[in-house]
């Protein structure tokens, strides 16, 4: 399927430009992962330092504890619980990715867990935060009381919002595992969590528990006292910073989990409406919005459908009838038109036929017809149809044109000289006949036709017999010649006056010039 230049399948630069397997791509969303989730856990413990050391009010934690185990005991705690994470991590979502390393299509339950797997890996960095709140939380509760709920609250929330990035972190980078995964099927059945519990569950961790913390310590000064008007000025202010940069943040990266979808799909409606029908979107997402981009392959897919068939449609009765059935409702009977009509039929085809391999016929008259085709088309004709090595073109229906003589006749002339020129060893008869005939879909309601039936019909085809005889196998009635237009008209000259077989009324023959 086509790709517009420089797009991102997956929604961001950082997962590259087209669908990778393999280990190039278990390298890259490792190594995504890993850096995202070390520099997150390592930005929420400085700011729990920073906010338990010099913004809180409260005791003080340095004088308590002093600068090295104040400093180093937060940060060992995330280089151990981060290799620990990464490594629990690891095991647990490529071996949940295993199908991928064998490149093969997964199980269901391999899919659901595939598409699971960024809960999965949130709970996991949860889970490491709670033990960093039993382990500090349950320290500073033996060595000081006092300072414990400070720690406690500060370490719980940190970690709620380390939580809420993680999350969506892991959901990104985890996008081509997703997108392997669904493999363009609708995620019907597999889904786990919809748009709307994404961003419920987002604001929870990393805007509303920030909030209730900030609420908690209100509630400690309230009880406890002794904090001056600028210290819960400053406390409200830098609590208030790192809630807007962290909410920020967060919202950033559920807005683009979103938009990175919708995006998809109107990138590729839009190569759609330019007519590029092989486009298709890679399904990488989990929710609604996965289904939305399924739904976009499959509705590709239902206009491919219809265009091939239309085509083919178009290839059995003629482009102009198709757009024509297409357009309108589809009614039985017809009308009566002016027309044009042009029959070739290929002399000695029974004697060809029982000379030759049928392969071989087959070669021929399909040479024979793309010029007897081209040419129709050419002047703006339809074939009509082909009757073994004979094929029946008319001009000014269903459309009407111009000069409906003038074409079919200037169709003609250059059909024969290509004839002559490119297929010579299967010469035909051409005989051009113009005058009022019933144009219509001619048939029953579950099978029918468009044809043209009248005089014109049947003079084209005693004439088409007569050329077979005639020097250039070229001859059109004088009727047709008299309704061309002039420049057209020049080109042909008046000839014998004979009754046809199966006519009363004599015509008047015409031959090029």
């Amino acid at each position: 399927m086509t790709a517009e230049r420089g797009a991102r399948p997956l929604g961001s630069r950082l997962l590259g430009r087209r669908v990778e397997s393999g280990a190039r791509l278990r390298a890259r969303v490792q190594t995504l992962l890993t850096l995202s989730l070390l520099i997150a856990n390592l930005v929420g413990a400085v700011i729990a330092i920073v906010l338990l050391a010099w913004v809180l009010p409260g005791p003080s934690i340095v004088a308590a504890y002093g600068w090295a185990l104040m400093l180093g005991g937060p940060l060992a705690y995330v280089a151990v619980a981060t290799l620990v994470g990464l490594v629990w991590i690891t095991r647990r979502a490529f071996s949940a990715l295993h199908w991928a390393r064998e490149e093969r299509e997964p199980q269901p339950h391999e899919q659901r867990a595939t598409l699971r797997l960024p809960f999965r890996l949130t709970v996991m960095q949860v889970a490491l935060w709670v033990a960093a709140v039993l382990l500090f939380g349950g320290a500073a509760l033996v060595a000081d009381p006092d300072v414990a709920p400070k720690i406690i609250v500060t370490t719980a929330i940190t970690g709620f919002v380390v939580a809420a990035n993680c999350y969506l972190l892991s959901e990104l980078f985890l996008r081509p595992y997703a997108a392997l995964a669904l493999s363009g099927e609708s995620p019907d059945g597999r889904r786990r969590s919809g748009v709307t519990v994404r961003i419920m569950l987002t604001w929870a961790l990393g805007a509303c528990a920030p909030v209730i913390g900030l609420m908690l310590g209100a509630v400690l000064v309230w009880t406890r006292g002794g904090v001056t008007p600028v210290q819960l000025s400053v406390t409200i202010l830098v609590v208030g910073v790192v809630i807007l940069a962290f909410g920020s943040l967060l919202m950033f990266l559920v807005a683009s989990a979103v938009v990175a979808p919708v995006r998809a799909v109107r990138q590729a409606m839009a190569r759609v409406a330019r007519g590029d029908l092989d486009t298709e979107v890679v399904v990488f997402d989990g929710t609604e919005l996965g289904q939305l981009q399924a739904g976009f392959n499959q509705m590709a897919a239902g206009l491919r459908e219809r265009e091939r068939i239309r085509d083919l449609f178009g290839r059995h009765v003629g482009q102009a009838v198709a757009r024509s059935a297409l357009s309108r409702e589809v009614e039985m009977g017809g009308e009566e038109r002016d027309v044009a009509v042009l029959f070739v039929d290929v002399v000695g085809s029974t004697t060809m036929a029982a000379t030759l391999p049928p392969t071989d016929v087959v070669t021929l008259l399909n040479r024979f017809f793309t010029v007897v085709v081209d040419e129709v088309d050419r002047h703006d004709g339809l074939i009509n149809k082909f009757e073994g090595d004979a094929a029946l073109a008319i001009f000014g229906a269903p459309h009407e044109l111009d000069d409906n003589a003038g074409a079919a006749l200037a169709a003609a002339r250059a059909m024969a000289t290509r004839l002559r020129a490119e297929v010579p060893e299967c010469q035909a008869g051409i005989g051009v006949a113009a005058g009022r005939a019933v144009a219509g879909n001619i048939g029953d309601e579950k099978r029918f036709e468009y044809t043209v039936i009248g005089d014109p019909v049947n003079e084209a085809a005693r004439l088409t017999e007569l050329a077979k005889s005639v020097p250039g196998m070229l001859v059109a009635s004088m009727r047709a010649v008299s309704l061309a237009g002039e420049e057209e008209a020049s080109r042909w000259r008046a000839g014998d006056e004979i009754t046809l077989r199966g006519r009363t009324a004599p015509t008047l023959l015409a031959t090029p010039v």
